[in-house]
């Protein structure tokens, strides 16, 4: 029989993706471990391999689509003997749309018809289009007084929540009023009064919701007449935002600074460098890692997680390094740091960094993790508390390395600092424990040579 191929879960926390291209054509053949799609993940680009053999016999998603939800079927996979006769559309729609928002029931009663005279006004109408427009007006209206419920497709109902429309706003041209994805996406205007009463309430309760954006600029900016280009937010934009304000919300951070002098870590990667000739060369963020992952070694209880049950503590320091993309932010892991040397810890982050800002990562490599190390001292910030990485309990935020006048016994010297920042969840880590891990890290990163044994 037929066999469905499905959107693939890539990831744990995966719930739908965008099919971004087809690598076979309907009719093709195809055998088991062909790659036969790219699939966008919140993460990276991903690609699909088939788990059987057979003949693609049709594409049920096409190429571009967005937000289709994982086990959703996309394709048809006919075996040897089988023809296109032997698929079942009505069974493969069925599944598809399980996998799907639920659709819109058709209302139970219908609007009330228009009195004559405004009746006769629409049949003179001057064209189908503007009659369909006023019919959908009516409908839209209709509901929103008799407070029934407004009509639209998931896509519409998806679309209109990234964009922080109130669908009550929009007039639908679908069916009997309903509202579609075109009406979202042409739509101009919005409530002016919501804008305003919303951007109110937030600023007054001081707080937005985990899956609210917060006021809505885009009504406030086209009410007041302020200039904009719109730049789509993608899907690791619109997941990495969902956690980072869950991650706020929901997780109880505390900050922690330390000031570590850079001096014989400086002498240090210098000397390493010059007898490299060229081979390789080693980073001040190499040691940062190398640092964070002999600390958790050494002091184990910050190297952990926070479950209802209880705390997980791990054995090894897999260090979440963060790296900037054009798609937004992500952080690939260097697992077990703890027991590599500097040499392999730099060739990983170049080689993770690079495939990261390519969309070539694997999920294994980004997914995970038990620390994290954000270092933003490159673009010269001194110092800045970083948001944690659930369900990881502790990010370490790295500033840059500057000169300053410091008291060594009775002289006044010039040394190199920099201020690291550990932000924790309270849950997992007290304040005494954080305190001592970066006791922990100020050693190795002031006595780099303390790394090698």
């Amino acid at each position: 029989m037929p066999t469905n191929i499905t959107m693939p879960a890539l990831s744990p926390t995966m719930e739908e993706g965008t099919l971004a291209n087809w690598l076979k054509s309907e009719g093709d053949m195809v055998e088991a471990g062909d790659v036969i799609a790219e699939i966008e993940t919140d993460k990276a680009t991903m690609e699909v391999e088939a788990v059987d053999e057979g003949k693609l016999a049709k594409i049920v998603v096409p190429a571009g689509t967005e937000g289709v939800k994982v086990n959703a079927v996309i394709a048809v996979l006919l075996d040897e003997g089988e023809d296109e006769s032997d698929i079942d559309l009505s069974d493969v729609e069925k599944k598809t749309s399980e996998n799907k928002s639920e659709p819109a029931k058709e209302p139970e009663n219908e609007p009330k018809k228009e009195d004559d005279s405004k009746k006769a006004k629409s049949e003179e109408a001057p064209s189908d289009t503007k009659k369909a427009a006023s019919q959908a007006q009516t409908q839209q209206t209709s509901s929103r007084d008799s407070g029934e419920r407004i009509f639209a497709t998931p896509l519409a109902k998806r679309l209109a929540k990234d964009k922080g429309i109130d669908l009550a706003d929009v007039s639908g041209t679908g069916p009997k009023g309903r509202i579609k994805k075109a009406d979202i996406e042409n739509f101009k205007g919005g409530s002016k009064a919501n804008a305003i009463n919303t951007q109110d309430a937030n600023i007054h309760s001081g707080s937005v919701s985990a899956q609210s954006s917060g006021p809505d600029a885009k009504a406030l900016s086209d009410m007041l007449g302020m200039e904009y280009t719109e730049l789509p937010n993608n899907n690791m934009r619109k997941v990495v935002a969902r956690r980072l304000v869950e991650s706020k919300q929901t997780v109880p951070h505390f900050y922690l600074t330390v000031e570590c002098q850079l001096d014989a870590l400086m002498a240090a990667r210098k000397d390493i460098n010059d007898a490299a000739n060229g081979e390789y060369k080693l980073s001040v963020n190499d040691f940062i890692i190398k640092a964070a992952a002999q600390a958790l070694k050494a002091y184990p209880a910050a190297n952990v997680a926070w479950t209802d049950e209880a705390v997980l503590q791990y054995k090894h320091a897999d260090i979440s390094v963060a790296v900037a993309t054009p798609n937004g932010l992500i952080t690939p892991i260097v697992k077990a740091a703890e027991t590599k040397g500097l040499k392999e810890i730099s060739a990983e982050v170049k080689d993770l960094a690079t495939r990261a800002r390519d969309g070539k990562l694997k999920p294994e490599e980004f997914q995970g993790g038990t620390f994290s190390v954000s270092n933003l001292g490159m673009y010269g910030i001194k110092e800045f508390d970083a948001i944690i990485n659930p369900p990881q309990a502790c990010i370490l935020a790295v500033g840059a390395g500057s000169k300053q006048p410091y008291v060594s016994g009775n002289d006044v010297k010039i040394g190199t600092f920099m201020n690291c920042t550990l932000s924790v969840d309270h849950r997992a880590v007290d304040g005494a424990v954080g305190a001592e891990f970066l006791q922990f890290f100020k050693r190795y990163i002031e006595n780099p040579v303390n790394m090698l044994v």
